[in-house]
């Protein structure tokens, strides 16, 4: 159906083809292909490396600018805090002098002050623009007095070198040409005669150039890196290197942010005995230091001098709170000069006019507390106190108790293991202790001591897992029991006032609950994310107030065991206490505040006197008063609540540790310089 298919003729004749090889090329065709690779490889290499050199350039350019907006906007940063520091001292000192004057004259005055906070930028441009313009007049006028030639005062003033930036008087024609001056070495910051000079900084090592663009000009790469070259730090002044110390010492501080509670053995450094031991075996130069559940604590600062810090804080963490390489500024409220003259601390009446120290708020931004009449006079209110005997405990003293019993007065002060037993009934020079009670092992700490109501029972708590119960009525001392738990130490101690229940602050962060009767562990209240520093109890026993490192005070209901409230700080928690006739709670605080807050209103006082971390607190009986003391060596007493200081003392060391009599006549004080200080309250 299909034809056969036939061959074509010359595909018959010549056969079958051979298939077709690769191509192949010769030695000199494949250096002639490696020749114009390595041009084409050459060539991009060029190009690539005029684009690294542009870029290179722009990353200097961009450099430059950099430091030209760092420099402006520190400077006006400088300025803008000089400004704010200058209206609140002189809203501080209106504040003061306005209620010394006459009714008439208070009303000039607060008129003037309205008006001055009305005032426009164009106004207050007008007004300097007047002033350049006298202070212009008398410099022409100078000028031609001195003989100059005519003319040459206007070229300047029009070139814009006498008063830059000023436009030209329309009298005088304009310069033929720009006068370039050249460049100062060096510009400082201006610094104002009422604010402290800047503190010397790392970054105030880049040179400042003049940013007035009448005065600039271009440079050469050699000028250019002459500029630029970072120049070595100017000699300081003794104040300068002063508040360089002090942020140094709030730096380190900050860094043993994460160190919890620590002992102050500063004094045993100076004297030459070994270091302290931590609980993990290693020597450490601040004291043991309890470990910590969280890494990281809230900023603060407390300024203090590196060569002078005694590291006696439960967190060693500084203040203030600012950060490392901000600049720093001092405080509006400053501790005012002690309000008494040698050992006894007088105050007749209010003490002369100082800047304020003590702020007011009920939910609003913080006010100064006008303290009433009466508010250092009165019956229960202190004139102040008299050291009347020193305990030399022979070590860092970080806790202390006072009891009354039968007339006579005893002092408990626990150190390094042990704590020591004092009749203080007649105080005076070369005390010596009654008896040593070991609790602990040598090397560790005690922390807290708690004598029940009726003075013959002691509970000790430190840097360990147990506490132990003394019995203080036989002749000598004796341990009673022992009360273990599963945190590594124990921070703080409370009791209840029917004296069957001992609750202590753990280094875990749990409230543990024991019933002292039957010494046994009845319940751990959980909360506190990090340690449980401080503790108090309410007088009827129903409510418990921690403090903790995790920036938290906590509110607990005893009776249902349930957590009530939670107050969240920018800072530690180091010391707190209830008043016992009222409803306010005062707070001790690593950055140097005492806050003092109401258990049922947003009322609050914050207390500014303190220059480092409060370390402890303590309420009088009767509630009119507490005492507070800290890092800086101060004993503080102030008025409940408003906070108006009845005294001062300042010590020699940290003082770490303070109690009150329960009939409020007399304080102790535990504190790094390994001994005790006991005061006599003076009405």
């Amino acid at each position: 159906m299909y034809p056969t298919p036939t061959r074509h003729p010359a595909a018959a004749v010549r056969g079958p083809q051979p298939a077709t090889g690769p191509i192949k090329f010769t030695i000199a065709d494949t250096l002639e292909r490696i020749k114009e690779e390595f041009n084409f490889l050459q060539a991009q290499y060029h190009s690539l490396k005029l684009e690294c050199e542009k870029l290179a350039s722009e990353k200097t350019e961009m450099q430059r600018h950099y430091v030209m907006y760092y420099e402006m906007s520190y400077g006006l940063n400088v300025e803008m805090h000089k400004q704010t520091e200058i209206a609140k001292r002189l809203s501080a000192i209106i504040g003061q002098v306005l209620p010394f004057l006459a009714q008439e004259h208070q009303q000039q005055v607060a008129a003037a002050v309205e008006r001055a906070k009305q005032v426009t930028m164009s106004e207050l441009n007008a007004i300097i623009g007047q002033q350049q313009q006298q202070g212009l007049q008398q410099l022409l006028q100078q000028i031609h007095a001195s003989g100059l030639p005519h003319g040459v005062g206007g070229a300047l003033l029009g070139a814009g070198v006498l008063f830059p930036g000023a436009p030209a008087p329309p009298h005088l024609p304009p310069p033929a040409h720009k006068v370039e001056l050249p460049p100062p070495a060096d510009i400082k910051p201006p610094v104002l005669a009422s604010g402290p000079p800047a503190p010397q900084r790392d970054d105030d090592r880049i040179p400042t150039r003049n940013m007035n663009t009448q005065q600039r000009r271009s440079l050469s790469p050699h000028e250019r890196e002459q500029k630029y070259r970072p120049r070595s730090p100017e000699p300081e002044t003794s104040d300068v290197k002063r508040r360089k110390e002090e942020k140094v010492g709030h730096d380190s501080d900050a860094e043993k942010s994460d160190q919890d509670l620590v002992v102050d053995v500063a004094n045993e450094e100076e004297r030459g005995s070994p270091s302290a031991r931590t609980e993990g075996g290693e020597r450490a130069e601040n004291g043991p230091r309890p470990p910590s559940r969280s890494g990281s604590s809230s900023s603060r600062s407390t300024p203090k001098s590196s060569k002078d810090e005694k590291p006696g804080t439960p967190g060693g963490k500084a203040r203030a709170p600012t950060p490392t390489g901000r600049y720093a500024f001092p405080p509006y409220a400053y501790r005012p000069p002690l309000p008494y003259e040698g050992p006894l601390a007088r105050t007749n009446g209010l003490p002369p006019a100082k800047p304020a120290y003590s702020y007011h708020t009920c939910g609003g931004p913080l006010q100064p507390v006008p303290f009433p009449a009466d508010a250092l006079v009165g019956p229960g209110i202190p004139r102040g106190a008299r050291q009347v005997a020193a305990l030399p405990h022979g070590e860092v003293v970080c806790a202390v108790a006072l009891s009354l019993s039968g007339g006579s007065r005893h002092a408990y002060t626990g150190g390094k293991g042990c704590v020591k037993l004092w009749d203080i009934t007649n105080p005076g020079p070369n005390m010596e202790p009654l008896s040593q009670l070991d609790c602990l092992q040598r090397d560790n700490y005690i922390r807290s001591v708690k004598l029940l109501p009726d003075g013959r029972t002691l509970l000790v708590g430190g840097e360990a897992s147990n506490l132990s119960i003394w019995d203080l009525s036989s002749p000598t001392p004796r341990i009673r029991a022992e009360l273990t738990s599963s945190a590594p130490a124990c921070y703080a101690l409370a009791i209840s006032p029917d004296s069957k229940v001992c609750f202590s602050c753990c280094s875990d962060g749990n409230i543990a609950v024991w019933d002292l009767h039957n010494q046994t562990l009845v319940r751990q209240f959980q909360g506190h994310t990090d340690g449980a520093s401080c503790i108090d109890i309410s007088p009827d026993g129903s409510r418990l107030w921690t403090g903790g490192l995790d920036n938290t005070v906590r509110s607990w209901d005893l009776r249902e065991g349930r957590q009530l409230h939670q107050h969240d700080f920018s800072s530690q928690i180091f010391s707190l206490g209830y008043c016992p006739t009222g409803s306010w709670l005062a707070v001790g605080m690593e950055n140097s505040h005492v806050e003092v807050l109401h258990a049922g209103k947003p009322d609050r006082y914050q207390l500014v006197l303190h220059e480092s971390c409060v370390l402890s607190l303590r309420f009088a009986a009767s509630g009119k008063w507490f005492v507070s003391t800290g890092k800086d060596n101060l004993l503080n007493a102030w008025r409940t609540p408003y906070g108006a200081s009845i005294f001062q003392s300042k010590e020699s060391s940290s003082v770490l540790s303070c109690d009150i009599s329960s009939d409020d006549k007399f304080i102790a004080t535990g504190s790094g310089d390994k001994k005790a200080t006991v005061y006599e309250v003076v009405y």
